[in-house]
């Protein structure tokens, strides 16, 4: 009879296979502690470690709010701080209104597999994250994809597909803010042709809320409110907390409520993280000197590390494209031995040839971080 190791070799070799491949091809991930000056993460305002936050939540207790939900929000784990913030996330970015998620992966993977219906046609940009990739793996309509950032291929796309003689709705999904590119979308032509093709847009604000747009709305902050607009805005990246609001039609948020499989069978977020989103969309008005800090530090970046490479995006994201994994990697761990939290990023992540710094500009460095930054990477690039 065979030992263990054995058996659990035998059981698990396709596994192991699998990982052994990746680490030929120089795209072994692995858990690392967070070490040396931040340059990766996406606390972009810095307020994860704010006092104001960790005043809310010590006051959240200190009025009984539990820290567990105890259970779905169908079931009992509908806490009165989640309606406070979904009444409270509504009236400041301008939604009929808002539904919390615990993640915007959740949150995604809802809308996309909930709401368009068989027969009906997404049309979602090339590379919009991979939450939305897993929601259009489930959902029940058509999905086709158009070029990056390009309003004309999503058109192209819509008029192909009605050409065809399709009657359903289509839906446009989109990012505003790109995540590994930095990359702004077009957005007022994406708006434009929601309208011409009677459509509606399915847009995934992470990167740009508290970061840009009135008050920190984002980059889709003027589209809040219509009836043929869904944002998604997280809470766990320039709002420094965890989870994710659905800003939309009330039809859309009772659907989701009914229908949202991610929503219904998930226990429900903490109630004293709702507690400190709610103050955390607050310091995004109360508080812009953040959004200016940060502005200024982008373009100090974009003259600094632009000289390295680095390209200028005019947004919080500058990716340095070294193409090949290997070098990548090299590079990435060069930095970090020098103390900088730059990370490496390779596919699938990114496209096929693509592999890059993915370097994160927060408040949690200063520009003479930068600086000292740009030299590192002129010898870490030798």
């Amino acid at each position: 009879m065979a030992n263990a190791s054995t058996r659990t070799g035998n059981i698990w070799s396709a596994h192991t296979a699998d990982l052994a491949a990746l680490g030929e091809k120089a795209r072994l991930r692995s858990l690392t502690p967070r070490r040396g000056i931040d340059f990766a993460s996406n606390d972009y305002l810095a307020m994860s470690s704010s006092p104001r936050l960790g005043m809310a939540v010590q006051d959240a207790i200190a009025r009984g709010v539990p820290l567990g939900s105890g259970g779905s929000r169908l079931l009992r784990g509908n806490d009165p701080e989640h309606e406070l913030l979904e009444e409270e996330a509504a009236r400041f970015f301008g939604s009929e209104s808002a539904l919390f998620f615990s993640a915007g992966y959740a949150a995604n993977v809802a809308l996309l597999s909930t709401l368009p219906q068989r027969g009906d046609l997404i049309v979602y940009d090339e590379l919009v994250h991979a939450s939305m990739h897993e929601g259009l793996r489930l959902t029940r309509a058509t999905a086709l994809s158009a070029v990056h950032n390009d309003a004309q291929s999503f058109d192209d796309v819509a008029r192909e597909w009605r050409a065809a003689g399709n009657a359903g709705r289509i839906w446009l999904a989109f990012e505003t803010l790109y995540s590994m590119d930095g990359d702004m979308a077009p957005v007022a032509d994406m708006a434009a042709m929601a309208e011409r093709h009677d459509a509606v847009m399915l847009i995934d604000e992470a990167h740009a809320t508290g970061v840009f747009g009135r008050d920190g709305r984002g980059l889709a902050a003027d589209l809040d409110g219509r009836p043929d607009t869904i944002v998604l805005r997280t809470c766990g990246k320039a709002l420094g907390c965890e989870g994710a609001l659905v800003l939309a039609p009330r039809v859309v948020r009772d659907f989701l409520v009914n229908r949202g499989r991610p929503f219904i069978f998930s226990t429900a977020p903490s109630p004293l993280v709702a507690a400190a989103v709610r103050e955390a969309i607050r310091m995004l008005a109360d508080e812009p000197d953040r959004r200016d800090a940060l502005h200024d530090l982008v373009a100090h970046a974009e003259r600094v590390l632009g000289r390295h490479g680095a390209q200028a995006t005019g947004s919080q994201i500058l990716p340095l494209i070294l193409h090949d994994d290997a070098r990548t990697m090299a590079v990435a761990a060069r930095l970090q031995k020098a103390g900088f939290d730059v990370r490496g990023i390779r596919p699938p992540t990114v496209p096929q040839g693509t592999s890059r710094l993915r370097i994160s500009l927060t408040l949690n460095a200063t520009s003479g971080d930068i600086d000292a930054l740009g030299t590192a990477l002129a010898e870490a690039m030798k």
